[in-house]
């Protein structure tokens, strides 16, 4: 029986599946950019919420959400380890849901909750099936 490791590649797709795989990788990676490049804008808000919400070190953290949501957007986009980059940033969806969202009695952060668990679900999808044809993966054999 054959395994699944994280850097096997799934069989070559259709032009269609391939392009709706693009499609899927550059609409996950949007959240990711804008929310970075937000934070870059405004780190003092950006660190002060982190603080309220009882972290250490919350300059750490900040740089650690700019580095997973920025450079983790761009390797999405451009599909360059994939499957790595989708776990690492499904895994930093969970840590946030459970982090900054889980006030369930608040119905936003009910709603915000379960759309980092979402995200999560569809980024164990690209881990499981990879970039597909249209990424630096692909290109990389």
């Amino acid at each position: 029986m054959a395994t699944l490791s994280i850097t096997d590649r799934a069989p070559d797709a259709t032009g269609f599946a391939s392009f709706l795989g693009l499609l899927g990788r550059l609409l996950m990676a949007a959240i990711f950019l804008i929310s970075g490049i937000g934070k870059v804008t405004a780190p003092a808000a950006t660190m002060g919420y982190i603080a309220s919400a009882g972290l250490p070190l919350p300059e750490i953290a900040f740089l650690i959400a700019i580095l997973v949501e920025i450079v983790g957007g761009i390797a999405l986009v451009i599909g360059y380890r994939t499957r790595f980059v989708a776990a690492v940033l499904g895994l930093f969806c969970l840590a946030t849901a459970f982090t900054f969202h889980a006030q369930f009695s608040d119905q936003n952060q009910f709603i915000h909750f379960f759309k980092n668990v979402t995200m999560a679900g569809g980024f164990l999808q690209i881990v499981a099936f990879g970039a597909g044809r249209y990424s630096l993966d692909a290109r990389r054999g």
